[in-house]
């Protein structure tokens, strides 16, 4: 079913001209450092869905870690990807954070529903001549990683929906694609969860330094 969504989602996309950008991404299941672990598991204790590891589609429900009304930082399971139009309508799953604060469907979530997204790598696809080839890329020396998300509320959904930010790519990546995700390294991370900071100047410090290696489905 999941599987089914991506391809559906991708297609939408193709019809449109538009392009794909940090369309999927991975949860290592094993070999992975305890605090990521913990994220996962009380994700799952508080999720009505199962929550996906392994590697992440557009549709599937993840874990994220945001501020809980109490004010605590604290993880959840949200599905990704906004559903503008419904349940037969294409999925968001990117916001380019250089202008998603003039975007009526994301300028909520920049100001007040941030959260951290958790990979251990995230995948992209680069044509060379006739093969498309994939990507695996992470932050240098990382187990993994935060990427800076906003999440809204949906009525039509049984949990909130979370995108994840784009920006322009680094140069260490950027004969593979001209966009990447907003990357935060850990001093940073607390900041884009508080609200009070200017989301401009937290993602201004975002992830430069990245590597990457070619995998095979």
């Amino acid at each position: 079913m999941f599987l089914l969504i991506s391809r559906l989602f991708l297609l939408n996309f193709r019809r449109h001209g538009r392009e794909v950008m940090c369309g999927r991404y991975y949860i290592e299941n094993e070999h992975t450092e305890e605090q990521l672990l913990e994220i996962i598991e009380q994700a799952r204790r508080k999720s009505p869905r199962p929550v996906a590891t392994g590697e992440i589609y557009p549709g599937n429900v993840a874990a994220v870690v945001a501020n809980s009304r109490a004010g605590k930082i604290v993880p959840f399971a949200m599905r990704w990807g906004y559903q503008p139009g419904g349940l037969r309508g294409s999925l968001i799953i990117n916001a380019r954070s250089e202008t998603a604060a003039e975007k009526p469907i994301f300028a909520d979530g920049v100001l007040r529903r941030r959260c951290l997204v958790p990979a251990s790598r995230y995948f992209e696809w680069a044509k060379s001549g006739d093969v498309k080839r994939k990507y695996a890329i992470a932050p240098k020396d990382a187990e993994f990683f935060a990427m800076a998300g906003i999440y809204r509320m949906d009525a039509q959904s049984d949990m909130p929906r979370f995108v994840i930010l784009t920006r322009e790519a680094c140069k260490d990546i950027a004969g593979i694609h001209g966009r990447m995700p907003v990357i935060l390294p850990e001093r940073e991370a607390g900041d884009w969860l508080n609200i009070d900071n200017d989301y401009r100047n937290v993602i201004a410090r975002s992830q430069e330094s990245m590597r990457f290696y070619e995998v095979m489905d």
